[in-house]
């Protein structure tokens, strides 16, 4: 049954995907406004076909910690689910991405049409002062700039891997980090075509203020979010044994990523 769900909420999710994408072309000539609130209505319709068609809900936790106005968001990265979850309770927001998705058709046209922030990992020393400078206006216009301290998705179990470019953005910009933990590799798993029912929480963190020199807020952003994360690992687990699976799958996966990445990684924002 799981696997009909997922096989149905896959074919639906595209299809809705490129149907709002086309119909939506003309807020690309229009104002920022037209195209988040497209966006929006995307992730939302989302979220909901979740709900309806696998069982999966989501909860989000403490978001009278979700700061308003200019603020930045270091948000744990399971799956592709939170990038988009997150856009239902944000107001401004401006997410750093690769680069290489604004070139996309459809997706890399909106995101450009948002005013998000791309980067090219590849030129590290450059990539940074740049988007220094990028998240600085997206803040001077009191937007909340996400950023995955990661990098990229990290299977379940697998050792945590903080790149600092999230602290050169704190230090360099002077305003707050509010840390975000989730379970949402449980349920929407990496690299996989499953979407298990249950409920994905998304729990917000007390916010780390400016001022702290760069290892000292790294220690602390990753203490923030790695236990509370455990925690709605576990959490979950315990209400639904069955997901045990998953996590020996993620586990597998952990293995299998630490074995290609023996070597250290040039530090990346």
């Amino acid at each position: 049954m799981i696997l009909i769900r997922s096989a149905i909420f896959q074919v639906v999710f595209y299809a809705t995907f490129i149907a709002l994408m086309i119909a939506g072309l003309p807020c690309l000539m229009l104002p920022r406004a037209a195209t988040m609130a497209l966006v929006r209505l995307w992730a939302r319709v989302s979220v909901w076909l979740l709900a309806v068609i696998c069982g999966l809900k989501i909860e989000f936790r403490n978001l009278h910690l979700l700061p308003k106005g200019a603020s930045i968001l270091a948000v744990k990265h399971q799956s592709f689910l939170e990038t988009f979850a997150l856009i239902t309770v944000l107001d401004d927001y401006a997410y750093v991405l690769k680069k290489e998705l604004t070139a996309l058709p459809f997706f890399g046209w909106y995101a450009k049409a948002a005013e998000q922030i791309g980067i090219d990992r590849d030129k590290r020393a450059a990539t940074l002062s740049g988007l220094q400078r990028r998240v600085r206006e997206k803040l001077a216009q009191a937007r909340q700039v996400v950023i995955f301290p990661e990098g990229t998705r990290r299977p379940i179990g697998a050792p945590p891997v903080y790149k600092p470019g999230v602290a050169a953005l704190v230090a360099d910009s002077q305003v707050s980090c509010t840390p975000v933990a989730l379970n949402s590799g449980l349920f929407w798993p990496r690299r996989s075509f499953m979407r298990r029912p249950g409920t994905v929480v998304i729990e917000f963190l007390p916010a780390i203020p400016p001022g702290l020199d760069k290892r000292a807020f790294m220690k602390t952003l990753q203490a923030a979010i790695e236990p509370a994360t455990d925690a709605l690992v576990a959490n979950a687990i315990a209400a639904d044994r069955r997901l045990e699976e998953v996590v020996a799958q993620q586990l597998v996966r952990a293995r299998t990523t630490d074995k290609t990445s023996d070597s250290p990684a040039p530090a990346r924002a």
